[in-house]
C-alpha cells in the first residue's frame, strides 16, 4: 500500500464509520429516549426508522453527486452535515424535533458512504482492491454491531444524548485528514436527478409510515392503506421514470452485470434480517429481560470481536477463490444462528440461550460482508464507482428500513417473547435466501 492508498483507507473506513454506527447505536438508547421523551415501541421505530428513510432514499442521489463533484468535496460536506445534525439529535427538547432531526442527520449520512467507497474504488486496483474493500466492510459491519455497546455505555453511565455528540470528534479527525488526499477524476457528463429524489423518498417513507402506525390505527383506517399503495404507486412511477430519464440517478442498467443484480437481491435479504434483528435484541433484552444498556450491548460483543479478525481474511479469501463459496455459505451459518436465539426464555440466560447463537451469526457475517461488496462493485467500472456503491448501499439501508417499520406487525405491537421469537423466524428466512439466492445468481470472476 502507498502513503495516499493508506490515507484513503483509513479516511474512507472512518466516514463510514460514523455513518453506520449512528445506525446502530441508538438502538440500545431508544428505551431510555422513549422514556425521556415519550412514546413506546412507535416512537422507538421513528427514532431508527426517520435516519435510514433519509439516508436510504437519498444515498443513490449521493452517488451522482460523488460522481459529478468530486469524491472528496461531497464527503467534507456529508462529513460538516453530520457533526451539525449530530449536535441538533443531541440537544432535542422532544420526540418530533429528535425524529426531524433524524432524518436531517440521515441526508448528511448519505453523502458519506458512496463517497467513501467510491475512493477506495479509484484507488486500489486487482488483489488490493479485495483486500481494501475487505478491511472496508470488516470496519464499517463492526459499526453496525458496536453500536450497542458504545450507546449501552453511554446510556447507563451518562445520558443518551452523548451518543449523538460523540460523532464531532471523529469527524472533526476525518475532516483534518481528507486535506491531504488527491482529488479523483469526476465524471462531469452526470447529471442530478432532482425528481427521481423526490419520487423514491416518497416511495419509501410512504409504506415505511404505514407498516409502523398501523398497530395504532388499524389496517382499515385509509390513512395506512392510502400510505402503503400510494408509496408503492410512486416508487413504480420512479423505477419507470429511471428508465426514461438521461440523467437517472438509479441507472438500471448497471443491473445487467449478473453480480450487481444477484448480489443486490442477497443484499436486500441479508441486511433486511440483519437490521430488524439488532433492533429488537437490544429492546427485547432491557425491557423484557430486564439488562441494562450496557449489558445489552456488550451482548452483541462478540459478533464485533470475530468481525473484526475474520472479516478481511474473507475477502482476502473471496479475492483468490471467488465470492460465491462464501455469499453462499456465509448467510445460511448466520441464519442458522438466529434460529438458536430461539432457546431465549423472557429471563435470558445469556451464555446458555443467546450467546451460541450470536457466535454462530458472527462467523457468518465475517464470512458474507466482504465478498459480498467485492461480488457487487467487481465488474463495475471504475467511472460508475460512486453511484453502483450508492445503489448498494441503498438497497441496504431501505431493505432495514422496511423490516424495522415491519417489526410492530410481526410482534403484534408490543414485544413480548413470541413476538420476538416470530421476528428470529422471520430475520433467519430473509438471510438463508441471501445465501440461497447467491448460489443460484452469484459467478466468479475469471
Amino acid at each position: 500500500m502507498t502513503r495516499q492508498q493508506r490515507l484513503v483507507l483509513i479516511i474512507s473506513i472512518l466516514a463510514s464509520f460514523v455513518a453506520f454506527l449512528d445506525g446502530s447505536v441508538v438502538n440500545v438508547a431508544l428505551p431510555a429516549i422513549s422514556r425521556d421523551l415519550g412514546g413506546g415501541l412507535m416512537t422507538q421505530q421513528w427514532v431508527a426508522d426517520a435516519y435510514l428513510v433519509t439516508l436510504g432514499a437519498l444515498i443513490l442521489l449521493a452517488g451522482s453527486l460523488s460522481d459529478l463533484f468530486g469524491r472528496r468535496r461531497i464527503l467534507a460536506s456529508g462529513l460538516i452535515g453530520f457533526a451539525i445534525t449530530s449536535i441538533l439529535c443531541a440537544v432535542a427538547p422532544d420526540s418530533v424535533f429528535l425524529i426531524i432531526a433524524r432524518a436531517l442527520q440521515g441526508i448528511a449520512g448519505a453523502l458519506l458512504v458512496p463517497s467513501s467507497l467510491a475512493l477506495i474504488i479509484s484507488s486500489f486496483s486487482g488483489s488490493a482492491q479485495g483486500k481494501a474493500i475487505g478491511s472496508w466492510t470488516g470496519w464499517t459491519g463492526i459499526a453496525f454491531i458496536v453500536g450497542p455497546l458504545v450507546g449501552g455505555f453511554l446510556v447507563d453511565a451518562l445520558s443518551w444524548r452523548l451518543i449523538f455528540a460523540i460523532n464531532v470528534l471523529p469527524i472533526a479527525v476525518c475532516l483534518w485528514l481528507l486535506r491531504y488526499v488527491k482529488q479523483p477524476e469526476r465524471t462531469k457528463h452526470v447529471k442530478v436527478d432532482i425528481v427521481g429524489a423526490v419520487l423514491c423518498s416518497l416511495g419509501v417513507g410512504g409504506p415505511v409510515f404505514g407498516f409502523i402506525e398501523q398497530p395504532h390505527y388499524g389496517w382499515g383506517n385509509p390513512a395506512i392503506l392510502g400510505s402503503i399503495i400510494g408509496g408503492l404507486l410512486l416508487f413504480a412511477g420512479f423505477i419507470w421514470y429511471e428508465r426514461r430519464t438521461a440523467a437517472a440517478m438509479l441507472p438500471l442498467s448497471l443491473f445487467n452485470v449478473r453480480n450487481f443484480r444477484f448480489g443486490n437481491l442477497a443484499t436486500a435479504a441479508i441486511y433486511g434480517g440483519l437490521s430488524i434483528a439488532t433492533f429488537l435484541i437490544v429492546i427485547f433484552l432491557q425491557q423484557v429481560s430486564g439488562y441494562s444498556a450496557l449489558a445489552a450491548g456488550l451482548a452483541l460483543l462478540p459478533v464485533t470481536i470475530i468481525m473484526f479478525f475474520l472479516s478481511p481474511r474473507f475477502g482476502a479469501l473471496a479475492g483468490k477463490y471467488g465470492p460465491r463459496l462464501f455469499m453462499t455459505a456465509g448467510p445460511l451459518v448466520a441464519g442458522a444462528g438466529f434460529l438458536l436465539m430461539l432457546l431465549v426464555t423472557n429471563d435470558v440466560q445469556y451464555w446458555s440461550q443467546l450467546l451460541p447463537g450470536v457466535l454462530v451469526f458472527a462467523v457468518g457475517l465475517s464470512m458474507t460482508v466482504a465478498p459480498l461488496t467485492s461480488a457487487v462493485l467487481g465488474d463495475v467500472k471504475t467511472s460508475h464507482a460512486g453511484v453502483a456503491s450508492a445503489v448498494n448501499n441503498a438497497i441496504a439501508r431501505i431493505a432495514g428500513l422496511i423490516t424495522i417499520a415491519v417489526a410492530g406487525v410481526i410482534t403484534g405491537g408490543q414485544l413480548d417473547l413470541d413476538g420476538f421469537r416470530r421476528a428470529i423466524v422471520f430475520t433467519a428466512i430473509l438471510v438463508m435466501a441471501g445465501g440461497i439466492v447467491s448460489a443460484i445468481g452469484i459467478r466468479n470472476q475469471t
